[in-house]
């Protein structure tokens, strides 16, 4: 690929909700076929930080350690539902976890929100990390 076949974005700040938003609602749109069926209805929600409650209950050692949390919408708090079965799921993408993974990685942050939501539906979902895995390298080679 020469220089000139390049798409280079430049961001001189970094990424917003907003385009995290319009990233993760089009990555929506084209996840793995195996994950389709979970991914009906799922609202996609970014926020910058997991908040305390949240880092204490999963025990996490900073809130830069979530990148993504996949809500049931029986759930009141992760591990604990409610009655009510008609809620609508959510995930939430926790935008600057992801923007460290970006600078961490420098890998295309389309495909760090692609990678995340995948990984997040799937342990969701009991997906074993060896599927995770296969569906993230399946995905990402059909992406290109």
């Amino acid at each position: 690929m020469t220089d000139q076949q390049r798409i280079i974005m430049n961001y001189t700040v970094p990424p917003s909700a907003e385009d995290l938003e319009v990233m993760a609602a089009s990555a929506l749109e084209h996840m793995p076929e195996e994950l389709s069926e979970y991914c009906e209805g799922l609202a996609v929600q970014i926020e910058d930080l997991a908040d305390e409650l949240i880092e204490q209950e999963l025990e996490l050692e900073t809130a830069f350690d979530l990148p993504a949390l996949y809500r049931s919408g029986k759930e009141i708090s992760p591990g604990v539902e409610k009655k009510t079965a008609n809620d609508d799921d959510i995930l939430i993408l926790y935008r600057r976890p992801i923007l460290d993974l970006w600078c961490e990685s420098e890998d295309d942050i389309a495909a760090i929100i692609r990678q995340v939501m995948i990984e997040e539906i799937a342990r969701h979902h009991d997906f074993s990390d060896e599927d995770i895995e296969e569906l993230s390298e399946t995905h990402y080679q059909g992406m290109f």
